[in-house]
């Protein structure tokens, strides 16, 4: 069929066995030629092809609530809801998300791309339907990595001890977007290859009903014998005894399996956790055969052999240039070790990994704990470098400032992903990290204006010994310039001028000093005389430059890739206003206040107005005023 003729999901329930089997295939090779042009999640989604057809078909959305937990994996969702026409846009500007979406469609009714929030938010939902007598299904789809976050056990725990009616669908595939870790991983593995256990356990309490009824001690007898049958099966206990009803495991690519699972599901009351297990990158063998996560997530691809179609930059990527320093010197220093809350292929510590096993540390998704276990490392002489995207630095807030920073600890912070990233959209935009850090006291914030400069900060950062130290990085790679061969560590809160001027000065650091210095030159062109100044440290400030620029009188423009409150150019505000500079002119060029979608980050930038064109004008309005000021004066 032709899957952009699809407007809703109700035509599923008319299709036979043969019909259903021929439209997953067809769905799979739509996804693997459409995002062989795009990227996205490819493997994620040709996992869920059968479980979500099977979904769609047995429920009636959106009166029955899809929650999917991260999202990264309702590509399928979206076909069967009516936006295949619009996969050639997928995450590109103004284009069709790669997360579930309330704007786009009426069956998108929770917006994540973090993972483990989906429990929590079904059980809100299904509260709601409660209080208000409705009746409908709630069905959070949640992966055995997203399990893993703390978020999602508190969830269960309420859920069944609520005892409230939901069906929790476990998409059990072995793998997040790393190979998963931890006891909860291990469970699941059991119950992997405890399949007999339902039947069993059916026969046994069917055995149990014939049992005349002679008295309490025959049936606490009975329930001992059903439950030591339980444990000694492993299979489901776990959920058990957090009051869910076990089903599964079942086969998620088997129609007539899953069918009937969630047939039984239906029927019954309370909270029901399906465990589905599925192979992630079915029916693409690059993607079937991954065991790292590397199609996890795709850029373009060539779809006849999966070669992925590779930057023309020669310049190392920032991950990667952060985390071989960290491992070219943890060489020469055992205090360093590595932690990841289930980042290890996106920050690039696999090397670091195989060359110091016992010191790296992927503790699943569990941003939390990878902040509080850095710390306690830290009491203990240890150097600890925690890499971890901005975007998921945010779930760690209480942990940095409670636990790192209040008690001045020597951690490292790794900020991966800085500044706008693209096409993963507003839950992965790294620019709210300065104005949710840069208020904690204790805590140097740092940012490098190249590579060559990064690997001097890592040096900076791990030879301070004051407190916590913060180096933000962007996300893609350098810009291909010489490497010096002696690492430098930098002086803490110093900045540099790159070009002497004398009519504005523009305040800038990493990804955007680019900007700023093309700035400069065309401004040259209009007879205005613009210093650039790397300010690379945004905690502490340099406040002996900032002095000397008050004292000349120099209008300062401030630009950032990251909100513009509580930002960088705050902080030199606060510093003019604290300092009693009154007539100081400061400027700022930043991120508004409203979430920023997805898309290539130049258009993004456009669309924001932060541009070289941008700035200049900025400066020209700011020295026209100026001159007015004076002759008015």
């Amino acid at each position: 069929m032709d899957l952009t003729e699809i407007t809703s999901p109700a035509f599923l329930k008319k299709l036979n066995k043969e019909q259903t089997l021929e439209l997953a295939e067809e769905i799979r090779t739509f996804l693997i030629e459409k995002l062989s042009v795009t990227g996205g999640h490819i493997g994620p989604n040709l996992g869920v092809v059968e479980l979500t057809i099977t979904l769609h078909k047995m429920f009636d959305s959106p009166n029955d609530k899809f929650l999917w937990d991260v999202g990264h994996q309702a590509y399928v969702h979206k076909i069967l809801t009516g936006r295949a026409s619009e996969f050639d846009t997928l995450r590109q500007f103004k284009g069709l998300c790669g997360f579930p979406k309330m704007n786009e469609s009426i069956h998108d009714v929770w917006e994540t791309g973090h993972s483990s929030t989906s429990l929590s938010g079904a059980m809100g939902m299904a509260a709601a339907r409660d209080i208000k007598g409705e009746k409908n299904y709630v069905i959070p789809i949640i992966g055995d990595g997203a399990l893993t976050g703390g978020m999602a056990l508190e969830a269960l725990n309420h859920i069944g001890h609520a005892k409230t009616d939901m069906i929790v669908v476990l998409n059990d595939n072995e793998m997040s977007i790393a190979p998963n870790v931890g006891a909860l991983h291990t469970i699941l593995g059991k119950l992997r290859t405890a399949g007999k256990y339902t039947s069993a356990k059916e026969e046994l309490e069917y055995i149990l009903k014939k049992i005349p009824a002679v008295g309490g001690k025959l049936a606490s007898a009975a329930e001992r014998v059903k439950d030591s049958l339980k444990y000694l099966l492993v299979s489901g206990v776990f959920f058990e005894e957090l009051g869910f009803t076990y089903l599964g495991p079942v086969d998620g690519h088997d129609f007539v399996e899953l069918e009937r699972n969630i047939q039984y599901a239906k029927k019954m009351d309370g909270p029901i956790l399906l465990h589905v297990i599925t192979k992630k990158g079915k029916g693409y063998r690059p993607a079937e055969e991954d065991k790292i996560g590397t199609w996890h997530g795709t850029g373009p691809y060539k779809m006849y052999n999966g070669d992925f179609v590779k930057s023309s930059s020669v310049a190392p990527s920032w991950s990667g240039l952060v985390a071989e320093t960290v491992r070219d010197l943890a060489r020469n220093d055992r205090r360093i070790v590595a932690i990841t809350p289930a980042m290890p292929v996106g920050s690039k510590l696999e090397s670091f990994a195989a060359e110091f096993p016992d010191r790296f540390f992927d503790v699943g998704i569990a941003e939390q704990h990878a902040a509080t276990m850095a710390a306690g490392l830290a009491t203990q002489g240890m150097k600890p470098f925690l890499a971890i995207y901005s975007t998921f630095l945010q779930r760690a807030y209480d942990q940095v400032l409670h636990d790192i920073a209040r008690q001045n600890l020597n951690v490292f912070i790794g900020v991966d992903r800085a500044g706008l990233v693209g096409a993963d959209g507003e839950t992965h935009q790294g620019v709210f990290d300065i104005a949710f850090l840069r208020h904690m006291p204790n805590l140097v914030i740092m940012m490098p204006k190249d590579e060559n400069e990064g690997q001097h900060m890592v040096k900076t950062a791990i030879d301070y010994n004051d407190g916590p130290i913060v180096m933000r990085y962007p996300r893609g790679n350098g810009i291909g310039i010489p490497m010096d061969e002696v690492l430098r560590p930098i002086p803490i809160g110093t900045w540099e001028v790159l070009r002497a001027g004398t009519d504005v000065a523009i305040l800038t650091f990493g990804t955007t000093i680019p900007m700023a210095l093309e700035a400069a030159i065309d401004l040259e062109t209009k007879g205005i005389s613009a210093q650039v100044v790397n300010a690379r440290f945004i905690k502490p400030l340099d406040t002996a430059m900032l002095d000397y620029l008050f004292s000349m009188k120099m209008p300062i423009i401030t630009v950032e890739e990251a909100v513009l409150a509580g930002g960088f150019g705050s902080a030199v505000i606060e510093y003019a206003h604290d300092n009693t500079y009154q007539g100081a002119s400061i400027d700022r060029m930043g991120i508004p206040d409203h979430f920023i979608e997805h898309g290539s980050v130049n258009e993004l930038l456009d669309e924001i107005g932060m541009t070289t064109e941008g700035l200049v004008k900025k400066a020209q309005s700011i020295l026209s005023n100026k001159v007015l000021e004076g002759e008015n004066a």
